[in-house]
Order: C-alpha cells, then sequence, then structure tokens
C-alpha cells in the first residue's frame, strides 16, 4: 500500500483517489503515523459485510448471544390516573 502524508493527501487529492481506484488502499499519515486509509467503495462494502456476522453465525455461536439486548432491571412506573370531566 502506498502511504501519502496529509498535506500531499489534500493537495493532491485526485491523484490519491484514481491511486486508490486503480491500486487499491492508499494509507495517510500525519507527522509519521498512520491514521486513514482510502479504499474504493467496492472493497468498503465488502469488508462492511465481512465484518458482521450472519444470523446463523449468531443462533450457532456458544458465546452469550442475547443476553444484553434484554435489560437486567426493569423499572415499571405508575401513570397517574386520567382525570375525565
Amino acid at each position: 500500500m502506498a502511504s501519502w502524508q496529509v498535506q500531499d493527501a489534500k493537495a493532491r487529492f485526485s491523484e490519491l483517489l484514481k491511486a486508490a481506484l486503480e491500486k487499491g488502499p492508499q494509507i495517510v499519515t500525519r507527522r509519521g503515523v498512520e491514521t486513514a486509509v482510502l479504499v474504493p467503495i467496492e472493497e468498503w462494502r465488502r469488508l462492511q459485510r465481512s465484518a458482521r456476522p450472519s444470523l446463523k453465525a449468531l443462533l450457532l455461536a456458544e458465546s452469550p448471544r442475547f443476553e444484553d439486548l434484554v435489560p437486567k432491571e426493569r423499572s415499571f412506573r405508575r401513570r397517574p390516573p386520567v382525570e375525565f370531566e
């Protein structure tokens, strides 16, 4: 992967975008530290799909699945009575 300093990436964004589309992901650095990556949208969508577990994987997993979705304690508040005239 190619690496671009942030000031070069800003000044030559069209070139950065073209490189990402033709050559793949491009790293952007700030003060020598890798801070971001520009990837083609198809690659981004593929990564997003692979990052989410499928429903089948969730249902067959041995680890806790749905315990975090249900609140541990429920608070029941009484509504004040409605007065009719």
